[in-house]
């Protein structure tokens, strides 16, 4: 899957002629790049956004290197959880690329698919592997798979506006999950924010260099295992001091029991990253009148 289109690609994808697709990019309808030569040049994701507000479709996605029937499906939200399911027992990662990029055509919102789907999905696969009807490596291969997907999702995903504020975020050090921290990263960016997730097995440390160095609006700690509460207690005390005043700190995960977070300070504890993006919006909200 290419990031960048030429207007031949885009017109055999959406089946109208490259000339109407060059006036569109030279009316200004379609954002585009040039190339040192002159040569337009479109974003995927420039494309996509086109496409989901617009009356066009995608015929031929394959153009694109999208699975062969993307946007020819009705994909109901309710229905796709279980369909998520299955296909990421199966191993099936087409099927899984064809699901959500037909979610994201449908115009369903990052957070929904995040929340509704996958989350519920994973719900599912650890309820089937408690009971003895799912496997160990399976409940792995479908996290690489669903990785591997929301990287390429975030490819479809409109670049963040130039004043966007930036969100930075992570896992902390011994905790290796780090599909939380994607999700948050892809329902940032879906909201007008810079979000770039900074990955998993982060100390404290290189937490606070990351806060001097790229002065983030706000950052974002995924919880999912703690090793120590009493260290972790300690080191997230010690870099709100010195930070939480100027960033807003979100915090969320399983290991945040409440025990824990009557003993920290925080800007937002999020539960799932739907409560994420409404407290993403508000904080953006604050940042535009500001």
């Amino acid at each position: 899957m290419s990031e960048f289109l030429t207007p031949k690609q885009v017109a055999r994808a959406i089946q109208v002629s490259e000339s109407s697709v060059k006036r569109w990019c030279d009316k200004g309808t379609i954002s585009t790049h040039y190339t040192a030569g002159g040569h337009r040049r479109i974003l995927l994701s420039v494309l996509i956004d086109f496409l989901r507000s617009s009356k066009y479709e995608l015929i031929r996605p394959e153009v694109l290197g999208l699975p062969a029937t993307t946007g020819q499906t009705v994909r109901v939200i309710d229905r796709a959880a279980s369909q998520i399911t299955d296909a990421l027992l199966n191993g099936d990662e087409e099927q899984c690329r064809q699901i959500v990029f037909d979610l994201y055509l449908a115009e369903h919102s990052m957070s929904s698919i995040c929340d509704l789907v996958f989350v519920k999905a994973f719900e599912a696969i650890g309820n089937r592997w408690k009971c003895g009807d799912a496997e160990i490596y399976q409940e792995r291969l479908a996290c690489e798979i669903t990785v591997r997907v929301f990287h390429e999702l975030r490819m479809l995903l409109p670049p963040p506006p130039p004043e966007a504020p930036l969100a930075i975020g992570g896992t902390l050090e011994g905790d290796l999950y780090s599909l939380a921290t994607t999700m948050v990263e892809l329902v940032l960016r879906d909201n007008k924010w810079n979000a770039v997730s900074l990955g998993s097995n982060l100390p404290f440390k290189t937490l606070a260099a990351a806060i001097k160095q790229q002065r983030p609006r706000l950052i974002w700690l995924s919880v999912s295992h703690l090793k120590d509460e009493a260290n972790f207690i300690r080191g997230y005390t010690e870099l709100y001091d010195e930070f939480g005043l100027d960033v807003a700190f979100v915090v969320g995960g399983r290991a945040l029991n409440e025990e824990i977070r009557h003993q920290i300070k925080y800007a937002a504890f999020c539960d799932n990253v739907q409560h994420l993006e409404g407290f993403g919006q508000t904080l953006l909200n604050a940042t535009e009148k500001s």
